[in-house]
């Protein structure tokens, strides 16, 4: 009895999460409404891991929908729980949306998690929770602050929502992931980012790289950084992939210490939006078309990760750096092309 489910298995973190749980033994089955995932992702995914994977197509804030995956499948062991709008400007602009969707299916999840006896959760959080934190490297201890955006707010309230539901089960085990600013895509490149119109850097880098976009906006010149520019922690998806199976064989194993522990997932290095546009240039060979522009709403200075507990309590380590974040984000910007090139063709 390994098998877990995975809401938003066909969205970018989810689908490569996918594929690392089963390299590691577990049987995978996967709820994504696909309105913001994409069966291709499903597709790629099934090509590396060699099997089908199942996906249910249903939106998590129908309880009885939701009930119903529970019901077709008793074995279910672990939830790792990523179904949520995440673009920081839509929740700015819509944050009704966010609050909506981002609640109301986290809810009922737990709801069915209590229904179906499934005990082992783990939550996607975000880097997000800590605002403009007053000290960095922020840790798992760092005070949050308020919110920069809609989105980040329902990742605060969300984490309170799991620790609460869990301080009142005695035999539930959630384990909340703060990550930073995951990019690239698997070695493979038969999974990556699907996104037509990113708001991600990496994506709007290697998409302005191809000629998709005429040109990129680096957003802010004037924040108290090294060269001006926003300051962010980005860590390659299969790391960020590989935390989520350690994360929950821990609590399945018992050996957390509190029913509700909390895990920063970043490279523990803060690189400027500059100093990402150099390491594109570096590695790819190509150079970007980009101006500098105003500050964008909701956006933090500068926000990077110490990463010790991860480390340490769940023996995790990264293995991708930079130059391998953006070279396999390239790499996939390209196969993205040769697939469109094959389909015209």
């Amino acid at each position: 009895m390994n098998k877990i489910l995975v809401t938003g298995g066909c969205g970018y973190i989810g689908g490569h999460t996918i594929i690392d749980l089963i390299e590691n033994g577990f049987e995978v089955i996967s709820v994504d409404d696909l309105s913001r995932g994409s069966m291709k992702m499903l597709q790629g995914i099934e090509e590396i891991v060699g099997k089908p994977v199942k996906n249910y197509k249903l939106n998590l804030c129908d309880l009885d929908d939701t009930q119903a995956v529970f019901l077709e499948n008793p074995d279910i062991i672990g939830i790792i729980h990523f179904a949520a709008y995440k673009s920081v400007p839509e929740s700015v602009a819509d944050p009704l949306l966010y609050f909506h969707n981002n609640f109301n299916s986290l809810i009922n999840i737990l709801q069915c998690a209590e229904e179906f006896n499934v005990n082992n959760f783990v939550f996607s959080s975000s880097c997000s929770v800590y605002g403009n934190a007053q000290q960095l490297p922020v840790v798992e201890e760092t005070p949050l602050v308020e919110p920069e955006s809609s989105y980040a707010r329902t990742k605060q309230v969300g984490e309170a929502i799991c620790r609460d539901f869990t301080n009142t089960n005695k035999h539930f085990n959630t384990i909340l992931l703060r990550y930073f600013n995951p990019v690239g895509a698997h070695p493979s490149v038969k999974v990556g980012e699907i996104q037509e119109k990113p708001e991600n850097v990496v994506p709007v880098i290697t998409q302005t790289a191809i000629g998709k976009r005429k040109s990129m906006t680096v957003f802010g010149s004037d924040y108290p950084t090294r060269d001006g520019s926003c300051v962010r922690d980005y860590i390659h998806v299969m790391d960020i992939a590989n935390a989520h199976t350690k994360a929950l064989q821990y609590i399945i194993d018992d050996r957390n210490k509190n029913n509700c522990e909390i895990f920063n997932l970043g490279s523990g290095n803060g690189v400027t939006v500059l100093e990402l546009i150099n390491a594109f240039e570096k590695v790819s060979g190509q150079k970007l078309n980009y101006q500098v522009g105003p500050r964008r709403p909701g956006d933090v200075v500068a926000v990077y990760a110490n990463n010790n507990k991860a480390r340490t309590i769940l023996g995790w380590e990264t293995k991708y750096d930079l130059d391998a974040m953006m070279d396999t984000a390239w790499r996939w910007e390209l196969a993205l092309a040769a697939q469109k090139a094959a389909t015209v063709a």
